[in-house]
């Protein structure tokens, strides 16, 4: 049986590794896909293992296999760099025939193994995009993200603010915008007035940032949030005068890109739920209290509802386009 190699930090692995992995595949009855990784790494190390599991689950030729990267010294010239892989990876990956690789250093390694070399598309005119590119402009990249990989590039926006700012209409409004999915304040499924207890907020705190995870998977480069935990927190202080620990958790497993902080300067509307219309000022300033307090940046968002929509679609294509 003849093995082939093919190594790197596939961070993240896009359609260009894919293609190489694939060709890779050609050339031997097995392919070892070895990913290393180290702590300090931008994208983690288990995060990158498992999409790679994804993308060849029930392949039985190709073999994804990760290492910790302890085995390198960049300081050093490439042949003798190699020299050091090489030692390392034909203890780990013994019998390995072909090295196959879109970069300089897979000759040298090659011949290190004992192997033969096949060079793929190292000019990358096949697939035009590196790793470095993904990270960098996610969205200008897209189309070469597999769509395993792509919640993980999903820009968080969170509409932020007291009662009738305008959050779920703009929500849906930016969702229809960026033909993406949105996730609605999930209170509102679970409670239909304003009289609940601490078990209904927890509920609601854990269903909220359930439907986050969720949506995340289908979204389209943004998910538009109405509402976030911290929201919770407070119309839990403020209705039952006590914030279960357990929001605080929930709080520290989502973090949002952009704070979008709404200002109550359009008309009140009741809608059953609603009952602090005359308190919205105030209630505006705990909202931003709180932001405040974490240190998270904001965007102010005022006007009439043609300038609020206005107001977040250029600060959302100023930043991320």
């Amino acid at each position: 049986m003849t093995r082939a190699l093919v190594i790197g930090k596939f961070m993240p692995v896009h359609r260009g590794h894919i293609s190489l992995i694939e060709f890779a595949a050609q050339q031997a009855d097995e392919v070892i896909v070895s990913m290393s990784d180290t702590p300090t790494d931008p994208i983690p190390g288990d995060l990158r293992f498992r999409w790679l599991q994804q993308l060849f689950e029930g392949r039985a030729n190709i073999v994804v296999a990760r290492v910790e990267d302890t085995f390198d010294n960049p300081a050093l010239p490439l042949v003798p760099r190699t020299k050091i892989w090489a030692d390392f990876l034909s203890r780990r990956y013994p019998q390995v025939s072909v090295v196959v690789s879109s970069e300089a250093y897979g000759e040298p390694l090659a011949r290190h193994l004992g192997a033969r070399h096949v060079l793929y598309d190292m000019a990358r005119a096949r697939t035009p995009v590196s790793a470095t590119q993904i990270r960098e402009a996610p969205f200008r990249h897209w189309a070469f993200i597999p769509e395993v990989v792509r919640p993980y590039f999903v820009k968080l926006i969170c509409l932020y603010g007291p009662e009738s700012t305008g959050k779920s209409t703009l929500s849906k409004q930016l969702a229809e915008e960026y033909q993406t999915v949105f996730v609605p304040e999930v209170a509102r499924e679970i409670v239909t007035s304003n009289s609940f207890t601490v078990d209904d907020i927890i509920k609601i705190g854990r269903a909220q940032t359930q439907r986050v995870n969720d949506l995340r998977q289908r979204a389209n480069k943004f998910l538009f949030c109405d509402t976030d935990v911290i929201t919770t927190q407070i119309y839990s202080n403020h209705y039952l005068g006590v914030v279960p620990p357990v929001l605080y958790e929930l709080e520290k497993e989502m973090r949002y890109d952009q704070y979008f902080l709404l200002y109550p300067d359009v008309a009140w509307v009741a809608d059953g739920l609603r009952d602090l219309g005359e308190r919205r000022v105030e209630m505006f300033d705990v909202f931003k209290h709180e932001l405040v307090l974490r240190s998270i940046p904001y965007h102010l968002i005022q006007g009439d509802w043609n300038e609020r929509f206005t107001l977040l679609k250029n600060t959302i294509e100023k930043r991320y386009r």
